[in-house]
């Protein structure tokens, strides 16, 4: 009697042990997975006991004479250095060619004409977490019946802006007016990082990816939106990501032009050694292939040759930030070779990076003097710091997993690819992933139509799939 009464009581405690565990998987599993949101304050000083301003004010770019008799002083100083002959953009900005640029932007480029192009959105600030933050808010021109426009937050990165954007808005906020019919019509939130163009920089350290994801949130919030999509490239990526393990429950998709996976395991490692001659072994399509080898040329010596920047910026931003925010000539130096590069690195076979080949100067120039007019090149830089300073792979963010619907768009001059068969690993529901027929880095200002159409298709998956779940 006492042995089957022991057995009893084992067999009870088995099975608490396995109710315990069963209740842990179902229930803390889900809590583990989310990241926690950053109540963060990054104004000045101490923060007040009072209220926040959650006021939304309209907010206008304007400039004064003062401001462009200073620019046109600093660029009629400016000190050029002779490039080596035949260098093209492979020593960096080829300044035969600067001065072409800076020629064009005394003598033709017109500010105040392009801050009326900036001006035809809507744009607006708010107070969040101690700083002002701007943004862009389209809404769409006309709603056909018993439609509800599908809000999307849109985030730039390095070294871009908000203007980045301007191309792309009118196909999401109007498509039926650009062939790209009105089943899905959105009203387009973009904001500025903070420390970028017009929202103010933070004042306090360590203002990170995950302080800019929750400081959306609460924008998207405080706008009226409890359930959105979100979109972003280079470090929009990377926020946007963070804002859907911040609030899956409110983030309906997450749609990437850019999707870095910063945690390599063994399988990363075996698949670029061995990948390109067991593709399938490893879930790469032949498009994977032509894109990452060979690894050390298209991997390896890439990241070599085109991060220096992000190390200096991720670790004495400021130091370098100084000339630049004195220089008018060597901030367009700087920037400008990431749009010749980023866009195709085959541009540094030309004498002119290619600059104009994708964009207008008008348009390059603008997102430059969004850079010198508010005086930002410093904070944005720091952005690579705050993020980068503790070790790539180290932080939480970066060892949870993504179970947002997602679509990433795989722009074919990337700086480095990823596959789907790594995204995977990182983002679980991957409901759509597109090889572009071209285009690189900054794909809403290069390749606009792309893009919209991408983003159309994914947001019908998602749209389809929710409407399948409901029934």
């Amino acid at each position: 009697e006492f042995s089957s009464s022991l057995a009893g009581i084992m067999l009870l405690e088995v099975v608490l042990v396995l109710g315990t565990l069963l209740v842990y998987f179902l229930f803390c599993k889900k809590k583990e997975e989310t990241l926690p949101f950053k109540d963060g304050w990054w104004g000045e000083g101490q923060k007040p006991v009072t209220q926040e301003d959650t006021s939304v004010r309209p907010f206008k770019v304007e400039t004064t004479e003062e401001e462009l008799s200073d620019l046109f002083r600093r660029l009629d100083q400016a000190r050029f250095t002779e490039p080596l002959e035949n260098s093209c953009f492979h020593y960096g900005t080829n300044s035969v060619h600067l001065r072409k640029v800076v020629s064009y932007w005394k003598n033709q480029f017109n500010w105040k004409k392009q801050i009326e192009v900036l001006n035809k959105y809507p744009q607006f600030k708010t107070k969040i977490q101690g700083i002002d933050i701007h943004f862009v808010h389209v809404k769409p021109p006309r709603l056909p019946d018993g439609q509800v426009a599908k809000p999307l937050l849109m985030v730039h990165g390095w070294p871009g802006s908000f203007y980045e954007f301007y191309k792309i808005i009118p196909l999401l906020t109007d498509p039926a007016s650009h062939g790209l019919g009105d089943e899905h019509i959105f009203e387009v939130i973009c904001p500025s990082i903070p420390g970028y163009g017009f929202s103010e920089a933070p004042h306090k350290k360590d203002f990170n990816s995950v302080s800019a994801a929750s400081v959306f949130y609460e924008l998207m919030l405080r706008l009226g939106f409890n359930e959105f999509y979100t979109q972003g490239g280079d470090w929009g990526w990377l926020i946007c990501t963070n804002l859907a393990q911040i609030a899956p429950n409110h983030v309906k998709g997450l749609h990437l032009n850019m999707a870095s996976v910063s945690k390599l395991g063994l399988t990363h490692l075996l698949s670029i050694l061995l990948g390109r001659y067991f593709p399938g072994l490893f879930g790469f399509q032949a498009e994977d292939v032509r894109r990452m080898f060979p690894f050390l040329k298209k991997g390896l010596y890439r990241i070599l040759s085109e991060s220096g920047y992000a190390h200096i910026q991720a670790t004495k931003p400021d130091t370098v930030g100084c000339g630049l925010n004195d220089s008018p000539v060597g901030l367009a130096a700087y920037i400008l070779e990431k749009f010749s590069s980023w866009t195709d690195m085959e541009f540094q076979n030309l004498e002119d990076g290619g600059l104009e080949r994708k964009f207008s100067l008008d348009d390059l120039l603008t997102n430059v003097m969004i850079y010198w007019v508010s005086g930002c090149i410093v904070s944005s830089m720091r952005f690579y710091k705050e993020n980068m300073q503790k070790g790539i792979g180290t932080q939480k963010h970066e060892k949870l997993t993504v179970q947002v619907p997602t679509g990433i768009a795989s722009f074919p001059n990337e700086i480095l690819h990823t596959p789907q068969a790594w995204a995977k690993k990182k983002y679980t529901n991957i409901v759509s992933f597109h090889f572009m027929p071209r285009g690189g880095h900054f794909a809403a200002f290069e390749e606009p139509e792309l893009l919209a159409k991408d983003i159309l298709q994914f947001v019908g998956k998602v749209e389809k799939e929710q409407l399948w779940k409901k029934k």
